[in-house]
């Protein structure tokens, strides 16, 4: 029971509520209604309808109702009345879409059991509802305890025409095994991985993985949560169904017939989303990759003239380990055995004794399926005996085999580069991989665009010269400047390696936005020289070729493409594209190159400007 007493007026009377069981009694409970609004066209698809109680009391609450009929013990009765009362608003309220109500998996088996499939449709009947336009929304207050039996209360309402949604999906009570056996017509995602999806890599992951299981299960999914215009625009063109949250709508008294004004204007904007990446480099190898040595094994008994015939068996075996009960104990390093065993009388006194004083009994003992990065502290530890004894292999703690320090090298190298396509190590933008996805998705759009291969000039020498340390300071001044300069809603930034930049812009003034990056990078590159090298406007450095020569100060060059609809079809031909941009730009040596368009028979004119450190700004026009 709820203290606090509660007010409303009814037949003219002001009246106190003390229980959620006087409220059913006096029918003192009303219905909203939140749009739920298809994100491919911007119409609204359907209604979820939601309780509310007597006005500016603690009752009015849907949590607050739900709590008070769990204390007194009328929950399902309570759910089953907002159900009915749902269907008779909308039938009031003369509305012929679908309604979205939500009912417990207990409440609904209640519900079943208590007046069953017939008694549901002869209500909808009464409001003249089409079964197929009411959606049951299963909220699961707590876990669905008997999952076989509601399976099947769930195939009765399919048979009846009435539709299933799962409600709230990844919260932690919506079950994987519930999806798959009541098969819903709805799955909504949870607002937990749709809020801030646009800035966040992980929930977006997620959501995609969603999208996979609601396609194995032939499930329409639903974005709750939607609050902002920017998750908005990356859940559509992740291409999720249904969206539904205050940004798309509040729930209202009277239902929306048309989207809002702000929901048509993202959804039928051309720009496509740029989707978060991870920013941090991901390095998912596991050591399955490295060629695991099917060596021979010891035991602690073995006699060194045992462990000298091994070592002779197999001449290609660094090293033997000593296993006892399936479970690696120690590793005999050849090298170091022969050594001894090798030694005058060492045979004759020593050979049929036990090998125990050659065993080393703490090796390096790595689990197969840990990752590269969780054992790459052995390649930085003090003890380096990895690199004559090499490793040991286990699989769930048993022996499997031996590995090396160079396959282990080799290995924690390739998931190094691996990684650094997806996440750049040294700026943290996106690699070579979600750039070529994101690339693709605007050719599968069919929309105009703008490539942008930027490449900084003269930097090997500053490189050389300067030290690494220093190099990379100019590459993060490249990469803070290029996200300073790109709209992170339209344009898309990626580092697809050493110090090659693309750019992809949607953004209408990309050729200011350019012209502002050349003058921007160039003004401040110059300052990571030193102060005689400034005034100098450059330094001497070897080339390529090892001849001492003056190189100017680094400023960057920048190929630009405008792809247009129907112009390329796969991602690398833009790229391939690009770079004859960017090289062009380089040997003209001009900070923007325009590239002209494949379909033109006359080249047009190409824009180029330079920028730099007391560099004059220039448009020249040129064939390119």
């Amino acid at each position: 029971m709820i203290d606090n007493a509660q007010t409303q007026v009814v037949d003219g009377h002001l009246r106190e509520f003390l229980s959620v069981r006087e409220l059913l009694q006096h029918r003192a409970l009303d219905m909203v209604f939140q749009p739920i609004v298809s994100l491919a066209d911007a119409q609204v698809h359907a209604h979820e309808a939601l309780v509310r109680g007597p006005a500016g009391s603690s009752f009015y609450s849907p949590d607050v109702l739900l709590q008070g009929g769990a204390m007194e013990g009328c929950l399902f009765e309570f759910e089953v009345a907002c159900v009915q009362l749902a269907l008779q608003r909308w039938h009031d309220l003369g509305q012929s879409g679908r309604l979205f109500v939500n009912l417990s998996a207990s409440a609904l088996a209640y519900l079943m059991r208590s007046r069953g499939t017939d008694a549901l449709l002869e209500f909808l009947q009464a409001c003249k509802v089409l079964p197929r336009n009411l959606v049951l929304e299963i909220t699961e207050h707590e876990r669905v305890q008997d999952m076989d039996a509601f399976a099947t209360i769930a195939q009765h309402v399919h048979a009846a025409g009435v539709g299933i949604a799962l409600d709230d999906f990844g919260d932690g009570r919506s079950s994987l095994r519930l999806w798959s056996q009541i098969k819903p017509e709805v799955v909504k995602i949870d607002k937990y991985f749709t809020r801030d999806i646009s800035t966040h890599a992980d929930k977006l992951k997620t959501v995609q993985a969603i999208q996979l299981l609601a396609e194995t299960f032939d499930s329409t999914l639903v974005a709750e949560g939607i609050e902002t215009a920017d998750d908005l625009r990356a859940l559509r063109d992740l291409g999720i169904q249904l969206g539904q949250g205050y940004f798309l709508g509040r729930p209202l008294a009277q239902p929306l017939s048309v989207a809002n004004g702000d929901t048509r204007q993202v959804l039928q904007d051309a720009h496509l989303a740029v989707l978060p990446t991870r920013t941090r480099a991901n390095a998912r190898g596991t050591l399955r990759r490295v060629s695991v040595m099917d060596a021979p094994t010891l035991c602690l008994s073995s006699t060194n003239d045992e462990v000298a015939r091994v070592f002779e068996q197999a001449p290609q075996i660094h090293a033997l380990a000593v296993v006892e009960g399936g479970k690696p104990v120690g590793l005999i390093n050849r090298v170091a055995f022969i050594n001894e065993y090798a030694k005058l009388y060492y045979r004759e006194v020593a050979g049929r004794k036990p090998c125990t004083p050659h065993i080393n009994f703490q090796p390096r003992v790595v689990e197969r399926n840990h990752r590269i990065d969780e054992v790459v502290g052995i390649l930085t530890s003090d003890d380096q005996r990895y690199l004559s004894d090499g490793f040991i292999v286990t699989e769930n703690g048993r022996y499997v085999g031996l590995g090396t320090g160079e396959q282990l090298v080799r290995s924690v190298t390739e998931s190094r580069i691996e990684a650094a396509r997806h996440a750049n190590p040294l700026t943290f933008l996106p690699g070579n991989v979600p750039t070529s996805q994101h690339l693709q998705r605007l050719l599968r759009r069919g929309g105009s665009f703008v490539a942008c291969y930027a490449d900084l000039n003269h930097f090997k020498p500053f490189n050389d010269h300067y030290g690494y340390w220093r190099g990379d300071e100019m590459i993060r001044l490249m990469a803070r400047i290029a996200q300073e300069h790109c709209d992170r809603r339209k344009d898309f930034l990626g580092h697809i390696g050493g110090d090659d930049f693309v750019m992809l812009f949607q953004s209408a003034d990309w050729h200011a936005r350019c012209t502002r990056m050349v003058e921007k990078f160039g003004a401040a590159a110059a300052q990571l020289f030193e102060a005689e090298d400034r005034r100098r406007g450059g330094i001497y450095a070897e080339d390529r070729f090892g001849v001492q020569r003056f190189f100017p100060c680094t400023t960057v060059s920048i190929g630009v493409v405008s792809v247009e609809a129907g112009m390329f079809r796969r991602a690398d031909e833009v790229a391939n594209a690009a770079a004859v941009a960017k090289g062009r730009a380089k040997a003209a040596g001009v900070g923007v190159w325009l590239q002209a368009s494949p379909e033109h028979a006359e080249p047009p004119l190409a824009a180029m400007v330079w920028g730099g450190a007391g560099a004059p700004t220039t448009l020249q026009n040129m064939a390119a």
